[in-house]
């Protein structure tokens, strides 16, 4: 990460210098170095402001995790669907409480929750931070559940169908099957570009110092009695897992709700958050949890976890704007947009794909811009195209310094790279989906 901030930081200034040396001067305007300087320094404060912005969301859902945690949901997520993730988490012990906040992080993007799979997603990092033994380096599970997660398969993209509504779409919704298609694809890449690049980053050496928690008694797993203290009534205390009629039912019933985001999408997505919230509280209730307390101690980590990640925002929000702001970005979408318009991606989309995973903001600017373009409009090929991106790729840039700032992660290894490739093969598969479902520019 050291080399690619640096990198970024060393474009951006010398590309502006460079304009700053050979255009010529205009009076009353801004020179380019004058315009680097305002937008780093409107980046910079932006940086604090979505921190502190993030602190209400945060509040309400780590409160709400905390609520699970204590009434034992998160082992009995975990214990539904064991058989594929102690596949791809292998070093995670099968009941440990990352299981299931990495599986409620995975749910919340599944269905457009952006706001809640934030707080989740750095829940599961501060679990699995337990078992790092090597404080401050990323491990195989915190690289590929971050691959994952900036690459994770997506039901309902509910902001971009509103976009795409008000934008006068006669099917706003009609990016949902390229969506999946799109992030199926990003996920399955993901994970196997995770797994390979691995065995070129190696851990290392433990530290002596580190937390050792793979053979410990689990969190909500009380080490001296047979029954654990959070399994439902009716499962063999030898078991350790629900039966696998359980756990077909329950990835079936995930697989349903693809047919079921297609067709009532619209009118299911305003019912998500309320619902989320009175299912984990009823759940609370129903296992004795004196949830108002419990919430108000989970809320309090909100405010200090905004905190913490404010200079790794900062680090990464100023080096993007350094970049835009240079015109670095212009020229590589010159360079590149001859060839690209080849191949299905037209040089009016291609400013989509290379900001998304740089800067969430101007990615949603671009399709906006577009979208709303009378020579295009959202339900052309190039509409479609953009909607798609938007809704199958994530901001990488910006969930790693989020989610790494929350633990203090300063080496991400092979993380950021398996990152890309699935965004890479997002794009690919995007431009694939509309291309024959849309194609006619």
């Amino acid at each position: 990460m050291n080399g690619i901030f640096f990198g970024i930081v060393l474009i951006g200034f010398l590309a502006t210098a460079w304009r700053e040396l050979t255009l010529p001067v205009v009076e009353g305007a801004q020179t380019p170095m004058a315009v680097l300087s305002s937008e780093m320094l409107a980046a910079a404060s932006g940086a604090v402001e979505l921190a502190i912005g993030l602190v209400g969301v945060m509040t309400l859902f780590l409160g709400l995790m905390k609520v699970a945690e204590a009434g034992g949901m998160l082992v009995v997520i975990a214990r539904l669907i064991r058989p594929l993730m102690t596949r791809l988490f292998p070093e995670v012990p099968p009941d440990h409480p990352a299981m299931g906040a990495m599986i409620l992080n995975m749910s919340a993007n599944a269905l457009g929750l952006g706001n809640a799979a934030t707080p989740f997603g750095i829940r599961a990092m501060q679990e699995l931070d337990k078992l790092n033994t090597r404080p401050g380096t990323a491990t195989n599970s915190m690289a590929l559940f971050l691959a994952i997660n900036t690459s994770g398969v997506t039901l309902l993209p509910t902001g971009v169908i509103a976009l795409r509504a008000a934008a006068g779409s006669s099917d706003p919704a009609g990016i949902l099957p390229t969506t999946l298609f799109a992030t199926l694809c990003a996920t399955i890449a993901a994970i196997l570009a995770a797994r390979v690049y691995q065995r070129f980053s190696p851990l290392g050496p433990p530290e002596a110092s580190g937390p050792i928690t793979a053979t410990a008694p689990i969190e909500n797993t009380p080490a001296s009695t047979d029954q654990p203290a959070d399994l439902p009534a009716g499962l063999p205390a030898d078991s350790g897992a629900y039966p696998v009629w359980i756990s077909i039912l329950a990835l079936g019933g995930v697989v349903a709700l693809i047919p079921a985001a297609i067709l009532w999408g619209d009118r299911v997505s305003p019912w998500i958050v309320p619902s989320l919230m009175l299912g984990f509280l009823l759940f609370g209730v129903m296992r004795g949890v004196r949830v108002y307390e419990v919430f108000v101690e989970g809320a309090q980590e909100g405010f200090q976890v905004a905190l913490r990640i404010i200079p790794y925002l900062v680090a990464i929000l100023v080096a993007v704007a350094m970049f835009r702001a240079s015109g670095a970005m212009d020229v590589l979408i010159n360079l590149l947009g001859g060839f690209t318009s080849r191949v299905g991606l037209p040089a009016e989309a291609l400013p989509m794909a290379l900001l998304r995973p740089l800067s969430g903001s101007g990615a949603y600017g671009v399709m906006a811009s577009i979208i709303n373009d009378p020579a295009i409009g959202p339900d052309s090929y190039v509409g479609y195209l953009v909607s798609t991106l938007q809704g199958s790729t994530e901001t990488t840039f910006y969930v790693l310094a989020v989610y790494f700032g929350a633990v203090r992660i300063r080496r991400i290894r092979h993380t950021l790279a398996a990152a890309l490739t699935a965004d890479l093969v997002a794009v690919i598969a995007a431009v694939a989906a509309c291309w024959f479902l849309f194609a006619g520019f």
